[in-house]
């Protein structure tokens, strides 16, 4: 603005440097004062100035940064929209289809059975040992499709809870009984532990018993043969804490959010090799937080994974 020259800057810089070693070295502007450079008045002018020009400049910084915030929360709020509306139209597809896969699924189990009982006429030992092979299948394919009629119905709003007091343990000694045969086949010890005075528990029993087979069918899956897994049960304040213990594959710390996507197992390797639609650990989040709780995971790659 004219205050001072250029020739006076440069020499008001250079008496700045020369400040001794451990002295405090004065301001710019206070330099040129000493040096007749500029007036107080001058001074106070320009900084006056300065502040004002930096008032401007803050109130037009704040004003673009909230039209930038607002416009970008705009969008966020569109995109969360049309998220939710690809969500509910996969929700609607994945019903759709699972019940008109349900119906012909329903007609081959039906006749498969009839043969199997020989209500159609002998069989051959090659026929029957066909039909001892395809009657396992029918009865996986119709899991997943339950499984896909689950998710559709939780996704859309449908998991409703009929709340009664639960044994736990009847729940858990009764989910290993089942589970008993696939551990054996895949040569994994399967056992329960949990106090006798374990108490009841407000839950939705058909729903926990789902919940808790799940777990345990996931666990026995991932274990390798001579390993563990353990369900257990304890009081945990007012609640009741099951955990479900295997000494399995684990999973890594950066994928443990993963497991609870639907459709969605750790990678391409792992759904080839274990099967499954990867519904299973998505459904069971959502029953577990339909009775107002959460699941934990801890898990440790090559080592094993607790769920509770």
């Amino acid at each position: 603005r004219g205050y001072v020259s250029e020739a006076q800057l440069q020499a008001a810089l250079a008496k700045q440097a020369a400040t001794p070693a451990g002295q405090p070295r004065p301001l710019l502007g206070q330099t040129l004062v000493g040096m007749g450079a500029l007036s107080h008045e001058a001074l106070d002018q320009a900084v006056a100035q300065q502040v004002l020009e930096l008032q401007a400049a803050l109130v037009e910084a704040n004003r673009n940064l909230e039209e930038r915030v607002a416009a970008r929360t705009a969008e966020l709020e569109a995109t969360l929209v049309k998220l939710e509306e690809f969500s509910q139209l996969k929700a609607n597809f994945v019903a759709n289809i699972s019940h008109e896969l349900r119906t012909p699924l329903a007609q081959i189990k039906g006749y498969a059975e009839l043969l199997a009982e020989a209500a159609l006429g002998p069989l051959t030992a090659e026929q029957t040992d066909a039909l001892r092979v395809t009657l396992p299948a029918i009865e996986r394919l119709e899991r997943l499709i339950n499984d896909l009629i689950s998710y559709a119905a939780a996704a859309q709003g449908g998991l409703t809870l009929s709340l009664q007091s639960v044994s736990a343990a009847m729940v858990i000694m009764d989910v290993v009984g089942q589970a008993k045969v696939k551990a054996e086949k895949q040569q994994v010890a399967l056992s329960h532990a949990f106090p006798p005075d374990l108490p009841l528990v407000a839950a939705d029993h058909e729903k926990l018993h789902w919940t808790v087979a799940q777990l345990v069918d996931n666990a026995i899956k991932f274990t390798p043969a001579g390993g563990q897994v353990v369900v257990s049960a304890a009081p945990d304040g007012r609640r009741v804490r099951i955990t479900v213990r295997d000494t399995g594959i684990g999973i890594p710390a950066s994928r443990l959010a993963d497991i609870f996507e639907p459709f969605q197992q750790l990678d391409g390797s792992s759904t080839r090799r274990y099967g499954g639609t990867g519904l299973g650990l998505s459904l069971a989040r959502r029953v577990v937080e339909a009775h107002g709780s959460q699941v934990e995971v801890n898990s440790q790659e090559g080592r094993g994974t607790a769920i509770s």
